[in-house]
């Protein structure tokens, strides 16, 4: 019998922020008991071959990564394999500590399989950011850090925050991220123009040869947030990730009208913009792709779309600790099924003309 849905029900009557303490403080536990992090890793990390594949100087065992928010100051990056994640994104981190949003500012979308967050970058900031990841970088795990604004930075010196972060951070992790899509940031969303992503890409090639993405929102037009991702790549991004949270409240009965929607209810809308800058940028730039995964059969479908990569996060609530191993147990058999020697097979395979996957950014 199943032993998460019965632990389900008692998070689930806790406040959600509550809940997510509670499962830090689980995996705190697991990374500070010797030898627990590596058994529970050699049980859940799916490390077949058939799924590995090499990007951004490293060897990602498996394609299923963490989304950033759930460890946003990087407190449990040791325990991440015990979780059967191939790689994880920690952020975001802004340059200052800031508490993030009066509370509540999470609520759970349980029928719909869904949450909705204000939190507003709540992370205890750069310097703090920095001393834990000295400790554990180079990680088991490839490893991202997603970048973004102070809520108090004005427009005007938005620049400044990521240059800040960025020189702060670049020599930490694998790839850093930046992030310019978050509802919950006021004036956040008005960055992504194609004239501060070139500003910013620009800055960042003459800091760092770490590769940076750019996170994108599900509620650009689709063609827009195409636009907006060819515009990045043009400028020096080494990939997209797609989608952040909606604001389409739409999407959820009884939503509240502020915050990030994520989780099942935005499956479509993320995919659909998804697909418009795989159409465009496949083969030109690493795509991750993100919002409503939460089986092998998604992810299967968001890598034939032209992901490199998926993250998730919402649904790892609902579905539980297992899920990372359980998606890639189920690509195994699905690319089995297809006859796909390996996962270069599959990314990418419904793009029409296009027959092989993008040449990983040469190593650092």
């Amino acid at each position: 019998m199943p032993v998460y849905p019965a632990l389900r029900r008692l998070l689930f009557g806790l406040e959600p922020e509550a809940a997510h303490g509670a499962g830090m403080a689980v995996l705190r536990t697991v990374q500070a008991v010797p030898g627990l992090a590596a058994a529970l890793a050699r049980r859940n990390l799916v490390d077949a071959a058939p799924l590995r594949q090499m990007l951004f100087g490293r060897e990602f065992p498996n394609p299923v990564g963490l989304a950033a928010g759930f460890d946003k100051d990087a407190r449990v990056v040791p325990a991440m394999p015990a979780l059967g994640f191939g790689f994880i994104e920690v952020g975001t981190v802004t340059p200052l500590p800031q508490p993030g949003n009066p509370k509540p500012r999470l609520f759970r979308h349980s029928a719909e399989r869904s949450l909705q967050n204000a939190l507003g970058f709540n992370n205890g900031g750069l310097e703090a950011m920095r001393r834990r990841l000295t400790r554990v970088y180079p990680a088991v795990l490839p490893l991202g850090v997603n970048l973004g604004k102070n809520k108090a930075t004005p427009p005007e010196r938005a620049l400044q925050d990521y240059e800040t972060l960025i020189r702060g951070l670049h020599d930490l992790c694998d790839y850093l991220v930046v992030n310019l899509s978050s509802p919950n940031t006021p004036g956040l969303r008005d960055l992504q123009s194609e004239s501060f992503v070139r500003d910013l890409l620009g800055l960042a090639a003459g800091i760092t040869k770490t590769p940076v993405l750019v996170k994108i929102a599900p509620d650009l037009a689709p063609g827009q947030a195409a636009a907006l991702a060819e515009t990045a790549v043009a400028a020096g991004a080494s990939g997209i990730i797609a989608t952040n949270t909606t604001t389409d409240y739409s999407l959820v009965p009884g939503a509240r009208g502020f915050g990030g929607i994520s989780g099942r209810a935005l499956r479509e809308k993320s995919f659909q913009v998804f697909e418009e800058v795989a159409k465009a940028l496949f083969g030109r730039a690493v795509l991750i792709s993100v919002g409503g995964i939460d089986s092998g059969a998604e992810a299967y479908r968001r890598l034939r779309a032209g992901a490199s990569l998926v993250q998730i996060y919402t649904a790892l609530i609902y579905e539980g600790p297992s899920l990372p191993r359980r998606i890639n147990e189920e690509l195994l058999a699905l690319m089995k099924r297809d006859g796909a020697r390996g996962i270069t097979d599959v990314i990418g395979a419904d793009r029409e003309g296009v027959k092989t996957p993008p040449a990983p950014p040469a190593p650092r």
